[in-house]
């Protein structure tokens, strides 16, 4: 299994908010399962980190695969970005998301389903 970290995942593994997304955090580290994380979340994640988590957040990165973003998801984003920024608000860090999600085939994990309307984008 493949499964790609939305920022929203990522802040709340981080911040320990929340009892169920840990307890399925730490199921799906022991499972092996491949991690994956766009630069866009590593950037929201650094963008809203409090000093005393730095330390934390690289030891947070450092397993996982950070995928990037390319030509091709840059053109993916675009198409989304055509085809949702209106109807659905969609914006650009979210689009280079799912972009990366689906080019790497990846099951992506959000709390923010509705910020993904792409029917390419499968869940987590």
């Amino acid at each position: 299994m493949t499964v790609f970290l939305d920022t929203d995942i990522a802040i709340d593994v981080l911040r320990a908010r929340d009892q169920v997304i840990l307890s399925k955090w730490s199921a799906l580290v022991a499972s092996g399962a491949v991690v994956l994380y766009s630069p866009v979340t590593a950037a929201e994640v650094w963008a809203g980190a409090f000093p005393r988590e730095h330390q934390l957040i690289s030891v947070f990165f450092r397993p996982l695969t950070c995928v990037a973003a390319d030509y091709e998801t840059g053109q993916v984003a675009g198409e989304f970005l055509r085809k949702y920024a209106k109807s659905h608000s969609l914006d650009i860090p979210d689009a280079l998301i799912a972009a990366a999600a689906v080019q790497s085939q990846a099951a992506l994990w959000t709390r923010n389903r509705k910020h993904y309307p792409m029917t390419q984008v499968t869940f987590f």
